[in-house]
């Protein structure tokens, strides 16, 4: 199956040489796969002396994923096939209730985009979740995620895999987001790779020696509980974190009011910053300021080859010019910054990569390190055309 993903459309002549396995058994094997449903002939070879050979790839439709990146305002589900290419995709405001209600809801989005990309709920295999905490798969509970109510007490993978009738796998947003950029965005072909989502709180995702790193207890990256901005000693610090308090949307909205007595939101507050009012200007400084802090708080301990910035500020041309400008006056080696090349859709694109690597990894009872993600080639790939 290896050998089918990354090399599709390939000859049984062709997997024989690259497996070590005999002609015989590798027509066997295909012939298994292909009566199951799993792998289907598209054709012959060419250019080649002697007789063609049939050529095999996998069946897309053999299966389904269902990618969600669930966040503090807004839910995304989107439905995929082997091949990566998504049929529907759907976005909703996340549910203010929390718990079951945020649960019911995911069932009920992915119930619509099976619908709007004609797959029956049946074939939908896998589900893999991206939640703004920390998964503990003991529990099944999120620690660590102030902006989704009761997901620290309820069995968030239990009670999801009861309302999509499938498998289900949880895993932090920002974590996703990062082997998204990897795979398919701004961070190909790097195996030490950073990326921080700034938006209504901030996180990131870690990858080093080409491994996403989740940590002992997979609260690792959690980058709004660094001690820094906010007294690290307050009790509200314990709940969202100092660093968060301050870096992100609330902690704008709280300078742009000490600084020019009124209130605004974040969009306005860029938008004033480029009409040139200094006040709102002054708050991207600091923001600024303080990311460049955090990066090289988290670039000290992992010495990434590329640091991403996404989320809905964290990816603003402003902040990131902003940020390049800051880094170097508190660090004292380069670090490569960019913004986020799949933007909103980087965790859903993490969530596809995650879904196809189980369902390749375990549907053929392969066993291999789960750290490793078996993907097809990028170049290969439509899941960024599809999701734009």
């Amino acid at each position: 199956m290896e050998s089918i993903v990354q090399g599709g459309p390939v000859s049984r002549a062709s997997i024989a040489k690259q497996t070590g396995l005999s002609k015989q058994t590798i027509s066997e094997v295909m012939r298994q796969l292909e009566d199951e449903g799993w792998v289907q002939e598209v054709g012959r070879t060419s250019g080649h002396v002697g007789r063609t050979a049939v050529t095999y790839e996998l069946v897309p439709s053999a299966a389904y994923i269902v990618a969600v990146d669930l966040g503090g305002t807004k839910v995304r589900v989107a439905v995929c096939d082997l091949t990566s290419k998504v049929l529907a995709e759907v976005t909703e405001s996340t549910h203010g209730d929390g718990g079951l209600a945020i649960v019911a809801q995911i069932a009920r989005l992915a119930q619509e985009a099976a619908l709007k990309g004609g797959v029956a709920r049946e074939r939908l295999r896998i589900a893999v979740v991206g939640v703004p905490g920390a998964p503990q798969p003991e529990t099944g509970t999120v620690s660590l995620a102030p902006n989704i109510a009761g997901f620290d007490t309820l069995n968030v993978a239990a009670a999801l895999e009861d309302a999509l009738g499938s498998d289900v796998i949880l895993e932090n947003d920002v974590n996703l987001a990062v082997l998204g950029e990897s795979w398919l965005g701004a961070g190909q072909g790097l195996d030490n790779l950073v990326f921080i989502a700034l938006g209504t709180g901030v996180g990131s995702g870690l990858m080093l020696n080409g491994q996403l790193v989740r940590g002992a207890s997979n609260a690792a990256g959690e980058l709004g509980f660094l001690p820094l901005g906010a007294d690290p000693f307050e009790p509200e610090s314990l709940r969202a974190g100092a660093f968060e308090r301050v870096v992100a949307s609330w902690g704008m909205v709280a300078r742009y009011q000490a600084l020019s007595g009124t209130t605004a939101a974040v969009p306005v507050i860029f938008q004033k910053a480029n009409a040139g009012e200094a006040d709102a200007a002054a708050v991207l400084d600091e923001t600024a300021r303080l990311l460049a802090c955090g990066i090289g708080a988290i670039a000290a301990v992992t010495n990434p080859g590329k640091v991403i910035l996404g989320g809905s500020i964290g990816s603003r041309s402003e902040l990131v010019e902003r940020v390049r400008a800051a880094l170097p006056q508190c660090f004292p080696y380069p670090v490569t910054v960019e913004a986020s090349e799949l933007g909103s859709h980087a965790a859903l694109v993490g969530a596809a990569a995650i879904g196809l690597s189980h369902l390749h990894n375990t549907l053929f009872g392969t066993d291999i390190p789960a750290s490793r993600i078996s993907l097809p080639p990028a170049n290969a790939v439509s899941m960024r055309e599809a999701l734009r």
